[in-house]
């Protein structure tokens, strides 16, 4: 018979154990993580955080404001202190109650402050409380900092909105209830797992912090993803052409080739069966091709604009219409896709080449002269930071932007993720729209320079034109029947932008959806699932805000109206074509070989 004592010394040998362990993990995965941050080779640090000056000018305009109207200042500092010290006050009632409770909770509800404890502990809600009256004095302060111009202050609203975000309690595990629970549940295991869930994704991106979305291990290109059959019919330096198995017996004569873009993999667009755009166009009876852009490597430092237009987009058309055998095509350009498809519509246009019968865009940004939550990125310091990248390896590694992005949404793609993996010990969901976000791509350091100051920064093609291939190239050249895709509350490619962009091309002919959700969810949006409906309003001469009072709402998925658009365009039908021909003979099966290239890799071919 085993006696109570007897059990306790078992237990604490077992612990003992467990903890002696995990120590030795602790001690291995020590020496990973100073191995792999030994060879971090690191990065412009004007890419971390703006140059210290808009600090500076915020300041002396913050102090200037005080100077001139100090009642309005003192005023918010008074509130402020008024605040932490009457939640201090609260705080230490509660507790001499004699009872281990909060005060009275009236802050707003804030899913990272889920946990009970949040609310009802007097140590977590005290510094939750704290914390919130902390956000809102920061707030109030930029508020405060008047006589800065409107982009300097999108900046500085951006970045104190990310210092916020950054010193959340629920960031650190002493200040985390949901991560101290777990290492005690799990005696320390939870936190031995986190520590190696972080050295493997500095291992993974050479001591650059990317956190992790996804379970990689869950998901195969080809294998549950990225499934739809065809074949690679062309490749050359930039692209894989891929022609999509017919699934009906007959298809309109003008095939379709849809461009999208090259920071991310094509397969956004065919993820799985029930969700596929790629599955769904050739179900309505088009012949589809798609571009698969090459992940550029070591030798595309000086690819441009120039190449992708040449090389993708005017090669891709000649050799479906030689495919084909026809005269024209239909194309869309999905986000930087479908504003390099701009560049191409009016190159082809001044060159006299009728070869494209009608445009799409989805989410397509030609307008840059508002420039939206990418306000903080674009200005010199930051793209100079990125210039300084570029000049040093030739290409602006994947890592970086897929860092810019998840940062715009820092508390879902930043923090929520890097609690979960680092502090909990949780493997990363198997998403595969999380993975599909994180397979990102380098970008030539030409095309990137190229876009960034001559597209983003100095509005070129809306406004003075565009070089390329010779050619000044202008928005208002676009002039091919067209149809625009813009999503509702997308804040990549804003609506309103989108749509003002719409209104500048030369077309005659022109069709604008606003669908609801955003840069992903807007577009990939089956009708199966009646999940998001979309705005019509065939009045493109209005602004855009009459445009949206004006517009009529519709139920369901954007796609079917689309598909009558793009139906008038088609042609008749003729019976449906196998991938390839005589002269463009299958190469592989789809999705092909450059969708499976990572960062640096040469393609399997």
């Amino acid at each position: 018979m085993t006696t109570d004592n007897e059990a306790n010394v078992e237990d604490s040998v077992l612990v003992s154990g467990q903890l002696a362990e995990n120590l030795k993990r602790v001690e291995e995965l020590s020496k990973r993580l100073t191995q792999v941050m030994t060879r971090r080779k690191g990065h412009n640090p004007a890419l971390d955080a703006p140059d210290q000056s808009l600090f500076a000018l915020a300041a002396t305009k913050y102090w200037a404001e005080a100077m001139q109207n100090p009642s309005k200042i003192l005023e918010h500092q008074v509130n402020y202190w008024s605040q932490s010290v009457t939640h201090f006050i609260e705080a230490q009632q509660a507790l001499a109650q004699g009872k281990l409770a909060a005060p009275e909770d009236k802050t707003p509800s804030d899913r990272r402050f889920k946990n009970p404890l949040w609310g009802s502990h007097p140590y977590f809600n005290f510094i939750k409380q704290q914390y919130l009256i902390n956000a809102d004095a920061i707030r109030q302060a930029v508020e405060d900092v008047s006589d800065l111009d409107e982009t300097e202050k999108r900046r500085l609203t951006y970045f104190s909105n990310q210092i916020i975000d950054m010193m959340s309690p629920t960031n650190f595990l002493a200040t985390n209830p949901d991560a101290l629970e777990k290492a005690v549940e799990t005696e320390g295991q939870s936190l031995v797992d986190g520590l190696e869930n972080l050295v493997r994704d500095l291992e993974a991106n050479d001591g650059e912090l990317v956190v992790r979305l996804a379970d990689e291990n869950a998901f195969e290109i080809g294998g549950n993803v990225a499934t739809a059959e065809g074949q690679v019919v062309y490749r050359n330096r930039m692209m894989e052409l891929i022609q999509y198995k017919p699934s009906t017996k007959q298809v309109y004569e003008t095939p379709l080739i849809l461009f999208p873009p090259w920071i991310n993999k094509f397969y956004i667009l065919d993820l799985k069966e029930q969700n596929s755009l790629i599955r769904w166009i050739t179900d309505q009876g088009y012949t589809l091709f798609v571009a698969s852009w090459i992940n550029p490597g070591e030798g595309y430092a000086d690819t441009g604009l120039d190449d992708y237009i040449q090389d993708g987009y005017l090669s891709a058309i000649e050799t479906v219409k030689a495919i084909c055998d026809v005269p024209k095509v239909n194309v869309v350009g999905y986000c930087i896709g479908g504003t390099t498809l701009a560049l191409t519509l009016s190159l082809l246009k001044q060159r006299g080449d009728d070869s494209v019968e009608s445009a799409t865009f989805f989410t397509a940004l030609t307008d840059f002269s508002d420039q939206g939550e990418f306000t903080p990125f674009l200005q010199d310091d930051f793209i100079d930071g990125i210039e300084s990248e570029i000049d040093g390896q030739g290409l602006l590694p994947s890592y970086i932007m897929a860092r810019t992005f998840s940062f715009l949404r820092s508390n879902d793609l930043v923090y929520g993720p890097a609690i979960r993996s680092y502090m909990m010990g949780q493997t990363p969901p198997a998403f595969d729209l999380l993975f599909w976000n994180g397979d990102g791509a380098n970008l030539p350091g030409k095309m990137a320079m190229q876009y960034l100051r001559g597209l983003c920064q100095r509005n070129e093609f809306a406004e003075n034109g565009f070089e390329i291939l010779g050619h000044t190239l202008k928005l208002s050249e676009v002039e091919v029947p067209l149809c625009g895709i813009a999503c509702e509350t997308d804040h990549i490619a804003a609506w309103k932008d989108c749509y003002r962009g719409i209104t500048m091309m030369g077309s005659q002919d022109k069709t604008f959806i606003m669908t609801q959700s955003g840069h992903i969810a807007g577009i990939v949006n089956p009708p199966a699932k009646k999940k998001y409906g979309h705005y019509i309003n065939p009045d493109l001469s209005l602004g855009v805000e009459k445009w949206l009072d004006g517009a009529t709402f519709h139920d369901g998925s954007w796609w079917p109206r689309w598909n009558d658009w793009l139906a008038e365009r088609s042609g008749e039908m003729v019976s449906a074509r196998k991938p390839g021909s005589r002269r463009f003979k299958p190469l592989m099966p789809a999705p092909g070989a450059y969708v499976r290239c990572k960062p640096g890799e040469p393609p399997a071919i």
